[in-house]
C-alpha cells in the first residue's frame, strides 16, 4: 500500500496520506463512540504523521558533525523558517502534532467561525507572528468542506507576506479542494482522506462530525 496519492483537481492538486497508521487512526477518529479523550489523541497523533508529508519537501544542507567514533557529513534543514498557524478553535486539536516535530516553529493563531445561514467564515480574531513575510506557514484546519474557513485562514496570512502555504486536515471534500484550489493554486493540501461530498448543513459526509465539539466535549 502506497503511503500516499495526488488527488488532482483543476487546477491544484491535494495529497491524500494513505499510511495505514492514518488511515487506522482515522477510523476511530470517525467512530461517533470514541471519547473525547481519544478524540484528542488521536488528531494530534494523525497530523504528527501529516507532517512528515507537509514537510518533505523541505531543502537540507550537509553539516559537519561529530559522532562518538568520527567525523561525518550529515544532512540539515537548509534556513527553513516556519510558521504554524491553527484556525481557531478545531485546528488548536492539531498543533501539537506539528510543533513535536518542527518545535522551532512559530506560532500564529486565525480565529474564525462559520456563519450556519450563509456557510460563510466570519473572521473574529487573527494574531500572527510579526516576521511571517521571512517565514512559511502551515495552516491547520481539520475539516476542510466548504473550504471558506480555510481559504479566510489562506488570504490571512499571505496578506501577512508568508513565502509559501500549505493547509494541513484532516478530511477534506472535493467541494473544498475545488474552492481552495480554485481561489489559491499555489497552495500545496495534505490531508488523510478525501470523503465523498457534504450534506445540507455543509457537513462533511461521512465524516467526523464537529471536529471542535469533538475535541472539547462541547455541542
Amino acid at each position: 500500500m502506497e503511503a500516499s496519492r495526488v488527488v488532482t483537481s483543476a487546477p491544484g492538486t491535494v495529497v491524500e496520506v494513505t499510511h495505514p497508521l492514518v488511515q487506522h487512526k482515522l477510523s476511530y477518529l470517525r467512530d461517533k463512540d470514541t471519547p473525547t479523550v481519544h478524540f484528542r489523541k488521536l488528531a494530534n497523533e494523525i497530523t504528527l504523521l501529516l507532517t512528515y508529508e507537509a514537510t518533505k519537501d523541505m531543502e537540507t544542507e550537509p553539516w559537519e558533525v561529530e559522532t562518538p567514533l568520527e567525523r561525518m557529513t550529515a544532512q540539515r534543514i537548509h534556513g527553513k523558517k516556519v510558521a504554524v498557524c491553527p484556525v481557531l478553535r478545531a485546528g488548536m486539536g492539531m498543533l501539537d502534532g506539528v510543533l513535536s516535530l518542527v518545535s522551532s516553529a512559530r506560532v500564529g493563531f486565525i480565529g474564525l467561525y462559520r456563519d450556519e445561514e450563509t456557510l460563510e467564515a466570519v473572521q473574529y480574531f487573527v494574531k500572527l507572528p510579526v516576521d511571517l513575510d521571512e517565514r512559511d506557514a502551515i495552516i491547520l484546519d481539520p475539516m476542510l468542506a466548504t473550504g471558506h474557513s480555510s481559504c479566510a485562514a489562506i488570504e490571512a496570512v499571505q496578506d501577512a507576506g508568508a513565502h509559501s502555504v500549505t493547509l494541513v486536515c484532516i478530511v477534506a471534500a472535493p467541494r473544498g479542494i475545488e474552492e481552495v484550489h480554485t481561489r489559491h493554486p499555489d497552495v500545496h493540501v495534505v490531508c488523510a482522506a478525501v470523503d465523498r461530498g457534504l450534506n445540507e448543513r455543509g457537513f462533511i459526509v461521512p465524516g467526523l462530525g464537529d471536529a471542535g465539539d469533538r475535541l472539547y466535549g462541547t455541542k
